[in-house]
């Protein structure tokens, strides 16, 4: 059992701890310590720079009668007095539940020099963590990646082995041929809708617009995990990994900006001036919209965890100032360009499409889409939630870079698998399904975190309306970037596969 808890003796007797030993460590100052300047270094000075608190049970006895008013208390037989302030050989603080007792509950203090220094005084929180179950998700992780990569290196080979074959006819013989045209035969499905898988999709705008902020969203991901892993955001420096958060964002409008622009340009979009606005306003206002309710909630209750109105005011500044005319920027940059290029031309009259198997319905296809890749990240996710929620320590930003370029991997793959098997039904309508598809993962990871609340949380905490919200509102905002996320990789994975396969084949 744990230091503190109660231990049943044979006799339904308990021992409890009643003493308790702080033990400061400290670390003498110097003037060649950055973290301070010399003015505030004196010869004496010191760094606390650790402590540890170990627990007694002490059975303690006293001289005359207890009086809890008495400056100072009692004497203590079971304790000496200043400056040894150590207790005697004593006998254990005995319990019996049922007649209750007398317990004196005290402490000490040890002050003890150590060799940390002021720089290394969180090193010994980063080494309590096991790392195993880390590892031991990243294998499961990377079973599944290896299973996904097969199945489309496997397509990818049958492609391009039938391809290549209609070049290689002449030196195959009639055998050869003849497996050859069966199994063409048998795929003809995704080759028979070239003339409409290039077709735009409705809602061509807030496609472009969402495709753009997930590359926005990726970007940020990417240089905020290169950061946190090469060291830079200290845990001494509290709020650095959500301050580069926000910075990384605001910096990476120029690149939304530019994709969104690329994508419209290619759907034929006309109206550039509102895609572009839309690309810098509507993924941060849904956020700020949902934010500002969660901290509407908390200035009611008059709250400590309130966010005060000029850090509201510097958020649109931020938003406004900086990342609006980065958004304008990217896409002026993007409208310049040339249209992409697509292999085939989408024809004047829209094929129809045959009735489709149940199992590539939208109800069955974005929930096995998204399983996969969130069992890749679903142990990392409960450490991340503990470290948000139950003040715990999270800084194994390198396991987390891993576990994220396994999902982005993952995400895309299992959205190229499932966008194969549709072409090969001839259901030419892949734009908006990749983009579900990839983003159904964050559907998972709310369910996860709602049942993280429910399973973790106490009764009270739960029917506490400013803790609810709270939890619930951030836990909103994190699933809607994740489905913003890696809808994106999904959508662009695919439009890479498709201009492939399709570059592939000849076009009667």
């Amino acid at each position: 059992p744990r230091p503190g808890a109660p231990q049943p003796a044979e006799s339904d007797l308990y021992v409890l701890n009643n003493h308790l030993r702080f033990r400061i460590k400290y670390h003498p100052a110097s003037s060649g310590d950055l973290s301070f300047s010399d003015d505030e270094v004196s010869e004496k000075s010191s760094y606390i720079v650790g402590f540890e608190v170990i627990p007694f049970s002490i059975k303690h006895t006293y001289y005359g009668k207890f009086n809890e008013s008495a400056i100072p208390y009692p004497k203590l037989s079971t304790c000496t007095q200043p400056p040894d302030g150590r207790f005697e050989k004593h006998q254990p603080q005995v319990i019996d539940p049922t007649e209750g007792g007398e317990v004196i509950f005290t402490y000490d203090v040890e002050w003890v020099e150590s060799d940390v220094k002021w720089a290394s005084r969180w090193d010994v929180y980063l080494q309590l963590t096991d790392d195993r179950i880390h590892w031991f998700s990243i294998v499961n992780s990377l079973v599944i990646l290896v299973f996904l990569t097969g199945i489309v290196g496997l397509i990818m080979t049958r492609i391009l082995r039938k391809d290549f074959a209609r070049y290689n006819e002449a030196a195959m013989s009639a055998e050869e041929r003849e497996e050859i045209a069966r199994d063409m035969r048998e795929e003809t499905g995704w080759k028979l809708v070239y003339g409409d898988v290039f077709r735009p999709p409705p809602f061509p705008r807030v496609l472009a617009v969402y495709a753009g902020t997930g590359m926005q969203l990726f970007v940020m991901s990417f240089f905020t995990l290169l950061f946190a892993t090469l060291g830079f955001l200290s845990p001494a420096n509290r709020g650095a990994l959500l301050s580069s958060v926000l910075l990384f964002f605001v910096l990476m409008g120029a690149p939304a900006g530019y994709s969104a622009a690329r994508l419209s340009k290619l759907m034929r979009e006309e109206n550039h001036y509102k895609t572009t606005m839309m690309t810098a306003t509507l993924f941060p206002g849904a956020c700020f919209v949902m934010f500002f309710l969660v901290n509407l909630v908390a200035w009611f209750q008059q709250s400590s965890t309130a966010v005060p109105f000029g850090t509201l005011v510097v958020l649109c500044l931020l938003w406004f100032g900086v990342s609006l005319p980065l958004v304008f920027f990217g896409a002026y940059m993007g409208y310049k360009k040339d249209t992409i290029e697509v292999p085939c031309k989408t024809s004047p009259i829209p094929r129809q499409i045959p009735p489709q198997p149940w199992y590539l319905g939208m109800v069955v296809a974005l929930p096995v889409g998204g399983l996969l890749p969130f069992g890749a990240v679903f142990v990392e996710m409960f450490f991340i939630i503990s470290s948000i929620w139950q003040h715990r320590f999270y800084y194994m930003f390198g396991f987390l870079a891993l576990v994220f370029l396994i999902l982005v991997i993952t995400a895309a793959e299992m959205t190229i698998v499932l966008c194969y098997l549709h072409l090969c039904a001839e259901e030419y309508r892949w734009w908006w399904r990749s983009f579900f598809t990839g983003g159904a993962t964050a559907g998972y990871i709310f369910l996860y975190g709602s049942y993280h609340f429910l399973a973790r949380a106490h009764p009270s905490v739960q029917l506490d309306i400013l803790s609810t919200s709270v939890y619930f509102g951030y836990l909103l905002i994190f699933s809607y970037a994740i489905f913003v996320l890696m809808g994106y990789v999904g959508f662009i994975s695919s439009f890479m596969f498709i201009k492939k396969i399709y570059s592939c084949i000849k076009i009667d």
